[in-house]
């Protein structure tokens, strides 16, 4: 199938990052970005959040924030969507310029502080377009100037309940005044149990906690209990970072904000491996960060996670990363001898 994409990459990356982004979203909008085959290997299919995926490669939150486009995505290989992250108002965000390719490194750095239309115009763009045809997340967030952030939350969750079979809980953005303010365990606690209280009239999805590896053990630990305490049907893993490894060799690796990419693949896989040990192998963990590969894919399932999710490689690689990674992956399985995903997550 011929792939426009190593064309156009090179027109995209002399634009402002944000600016090709926008472009993307539209040709993706217009149906000019070919789509990829669907046709997945039977091995690929995995159980998350009580639905039969046919392929664990999700798209990650960040991508469409302002549910444009999600319902396209299936027919670019995802066997699930996250949209997001939605605020209960609308917000601009950071000041430009917040965004930064690091091609050197296979990474960007955003600060962008979860700018988005706001929950009026994300939820009519979800009445419009639908569920469409693969299992639709939805990234929560408290608004930056919000001084309730639990109300936030709490909102959230009852508003788009009905349109997603998860939502997840952006407990570690590091762009955000309120950000971090759930990395504080009874703070956690007492979110989790206002959540657990609601009626859900119109249907209860999967609740899902999105960490950063920003954290340390100690903290990890009692975020995990309180997680586990409440319930909690799954944990991504994990955010952008603001470490900056000494491998970086871009010069842009010196902005502010959260790190994502190649530099962040074996931190968030041995973030990965660690969750899956601190819950016994009971909380379902969707992997990120970093995934340009099978092999990368193959790793985070292998250290634990169910599904894993990618945006970052989509900027140097576009959609057809999404069928390599698929086919990859399949003869991975194939190798090792697992018929199955779900046979092969953590084992290592």
């Amino acid at each position: 199938m011929f792939d426009p994409f190593p064309l156009a990459r090179p027109l995209l990356h002399r634009m402002d990052p944000e600016r090709a982004h926008l472009l993307t979203i539209r040709a993706l909008e217009l149906g000019i970005v070919p789509g990829q085959p669907r046709d997945d290997d039977p091995r690929l299919a995995v159980s998350l959040f009580g639905r039969t995926l046919k392929n664990p490669i999700g798209l990650a939150a960040g991508f469409d924030k302002n549910a444009r486009v999600y319902a396209r995505m299936a027919q670019h290989g995802f066997g699930f969507v996250e949209i997001g992250g939605v605020t209960p108002l609308a917000q601009v965000g950071n000041p430009r310029p917040r965004v930064f390719r690091l091609p050197a490194d296979g990474a960007v750095i955003n600060r962008m502080g979860f700018p988005n239309d706001g929950a009026d115009a994300v939820e009519a763009r979800l009445r419009r377009f639908g569920r469409g045809t693969v299992p639709l997340g939805i990234n929560l967030a408290a608004n930056t100037d919000s001084i309730e952030p639990a109300d936030d939350f709490v909102g959230l969750a009852e508003r788009f309940a009905p349109y997603a079979e998860f939502l997840t809980l952006d407990l570690s953005c590091p762009n955000t005044r309120n950000g971090h303010v759930f990395l504080d365990p009874p703070r956690l606690a007492d979110l989790l149990a206002r959540l657990a209280a609601l009626a859900w009239t119109r249907g209860r999805p999967a609740l899902v906690a999105k960490l950063g590896p920003d954290i340390d053990d100690a903290l990890l630990e009692r975020l995990i209990g309180v997680l586990t305490a409440a319930r909690i049907d799954g944990i991504v893993v994990s955010n952008t970072t603001r470490v900056r490894p000494e491998s970086l060799t871009d010069a842009g690796a010196t902005e502010a904000g959260g790190l994502s990419g190649r530099p962040l693949r074996d931190i968030a896989t041995a973030m990965v491996a660690r969750v899956r040990t601190l819950t016994s192998g009971t909380v379902p963990i969707v992997g990120v960060g970093g995934i340009a590969s099978g092999a990368d894919a193959y790793a985070k399932i292998r250290a634990g996670a169910t599904a894993v999710q990618l945006y970052t490689g989509l900027i140097y690689s576009g959609t057809g990363l999404v069928t390599t990674i698929k086919r990859d992956l399949a003869e991975l399985l194939r190798r090792d001898g697992f018929r199955s995903v779900s046979e092969a997550v953590g084992v290592a």
